[in-house]
């Protein structure tokens, strides 16, 4: 009985990984959207210039 519950144990955290994982590697796709997003729509800066469309 034991070693069932550890491998059950074991498939849920593999598949909880798993999961995170991919969740993780949607938010870096999107991020990375808007990263470049923000350069094609960066508006223009003091003295003619093209300025950052981040704040820091």
């Amino acid at each position: 009985m034991i070693p069932l519950l550890l491998v059950l144990l074991l498939a849920l955290v593999l598949f909880g990984a798993g999961f995170a994982l991919k969740a993780l590697w949607w938010l870096a796709v999107i991020v990375l959207v808007v990263w470049a997003l923000g350069f094609v729509f960066r508006s223009a800066g003091a003295g003619g210039g093209r300025g950052r469309w981040y704040r820091w």
